[in-house]
């Protein structure tokens, strides 16, 4: 947390307002933003999630444009400046993310070439995995308005959620210079806690597709996609032993590669 915070303080273009929001905190993360923070407005909520704790943020910040920073990551120092330039050369542009450094466990790493960012109309892009990484965004608050918030109900890949909702009927602007450094390989992490990332992944793409926001190639792309991903889980649930779930998968697999085939 103190190292998130310690970013916003050296950017070289300053927020207007600083928003932290502990969720259920056990450790003495409200004497350490009232101390040497006061500027920050501390807000304390019982134990609720990750996406609960951004909505609650979200809705209590006034300005326009709303940044966010997850507190084991971190903002270099022109961050909001680079996507503040950026975004001025595109006034029809209502959320711009970054590339970032990636360190695991101490040490820097490369990332993948299935991780690889992009910008403009990237809906197909976002389908296989998260793309944008929360701590990297900056969002137009009508954007909220007019697709949402954050999915209280999931307990993970609740940004890969977001983003569709988002990517599908708006353009992304990206600072292909890196603006922050995630950290990971800790144990608490999301991805370590929930087996079988995709099937939360299944869900909000069903959300999307049921919605009726989708038409065309796009569409068809989200269909063929769920296909594709309810039956990497239901392979392995075959392999777990697990026959209801992997026939509950191949059936969902099974409905969504006949719906694409006609969409």
């Amino acid at each position: 947390m103190a190292r998130a915070l310690q970013s916003i303080e050296q950017q070289t273009h300053q927020p207007d307002e600083i928003i932290v929001v502990d969720d259920g905190s056990t450790d003495d993360t409200r004497q350490m933003v009232t101390s040497r923070y006061p500027q920050a407005v501390y807000l304390y909520q019982p134990n609720r999630g990750v996406s609960s704790a951004r909505n609650l943020g979200i809705t209590s910040a006034g300005g326009t444009w709303i940044a966010l920073l997850d507190s084991d990551d971190e903002w270099l120092p022109g961050k909001l400046a680079a996507q503040l330039k950026l975004l001025g050369s595109l006034p029809d542009h209502r959320i711009c993310h970054t590339e970032e450094i990636w360190v695991r466990n101490g040490r820097r790493v490369n990332q993948m070439k299935k991780h690889a960012k992009y910008g403009g109309n990237i809906f197909r892009h976002s389908l296989p995995r998260c793309i944008i990484s929360p701590s990297s965004v900056l969002i137009h608050r009508s954007l909220f308005n007019r697709v949402g918030l954050f999915d209280e109900s999931l307990p993970a890949c609740e940004d890969y959620d977001l983003w569709l909702r988002i990517c599908a009927s708006h353009p992304v602007a990206f600072v292909e210079s890196p603006q922050i450094v995630k950290y990971g390989g800790h144990q608490d992490q999301l991805s370590r806690r929930h087996w079988g990332m995709d099937r939360f992944r299944i869900v909000a793409l069903e959300k999307i597709i049921q919605s009726g926001s989708l038409i065309g190639h796009e569409l068809y792309a989200a269909r063929a996609m769920v296909a594709k991903k309810a039956r990497i889980m239901a392979q392995g649930a075959v392999k777990r032993g697990r026959s209801e779930t992997a026939a509950r998968y191949f059936d969902i697999a099974e409905r969504y590669a006949n719906n694409g085939e006609t969409g």
